[in-house]
């Protein structure tokens, strides 16, 4: 079975973003207030430091814990599957 490019590592604690791996808590509470303090500073985008990238990876960690979240998450990537079929072609 071909590995995962992105996925939580629960594990380890790890974020694994292709080649990039960064530590997240282990605990529930925990990724729940990372993920949200992402995206809470995503909207933020507009400042020095912070950037609009924070929201996506935000939502990655709270669609592993909050149900809403993962169901937008899976819509969205079928959505993204259908709309572009090529793309998904390619990186098989």
């Amino acid at each position: 079975m071909a590995e995962k490019k992105y996925h939580i590592d629960r594990e380890k604690g790890r974020l694994i973003l292709g080649r990039l791996e960064l530590p997240f808590p282990r605990s529930r509470n925990g990724r729940v207030a990372v993920g949200s303090g992402l995206v809470a500073g995503g909207i933020l985008g507009f400042l020095p430091v912070l950037g609009f990238w924070m929201i996506p990876l935000g939502l990655l960690i709270l669609s592993q814990e909050l149900p809403s979240v993962r169901r937008r998450r899976r819509k969205a990537a079928i959505w993204w599957r259908k709309r572009y079929p090529q793309v998904n072609r390619a990186g098989r």
